[in-house]
């Protein structure tokens, strides 16, 4: 699925597409111009030449997928479990007496709060 989950491509989308541009490197190396390659794949003339001038620079290897894009979580790795921790004991626990949902403005409240980590709700989801 593309944009899964607000944004990029799944693992899967990404090992297609990285697949698709491996077909481009070959077509390249075989002297197909950018224009003829994204007539023969299923991609744009500008994606064609991108990965082209990409190719041309960093061979095979600068048209690897480099991993899911968007930052890093902002928790060291003993965080989360602190985190979920802080989940499971509800919203009344940190004075949401009123409502016992979660939502992304209070999660971002309660990992600001304690952890010291601004964060937008967006980085949140």
């Amino acid at each position: 699925m593309r944009y899964a989950d607000g944004g990029g491509l799944d693992a899967r989308g990404r090992a297609r597409r990285e697949a698709m541009r491996m077909q481009a490197a070959d077509l390249f190396e075989q002297r197909v111009p950018a224009g003829q390659v994204a007539t023969r794949l299923p991609v744009s003339t500008k994606s064609a030449y991108q990965w082209q001038q990409t190719w041309r620079r960093d061979g095979r290897a600068g048209l690897r997928s480099t991993g899911p894009s968007g930052s890093r979580c902002r928790l060291d790795a003993a965080r989360p479990a602190r985190l979920q921790a802080e989940l499971h004991r509800g919203p009344a626990a940190h004075g949401r007496v009123q409502d016992q949902r979660w939502t992304l403005p209070r999660i971002t409240v309660l990992i600001g709060r304690p952890f010291r980590v601004r964060s937008t709700e967006r980085g949140v989801s």
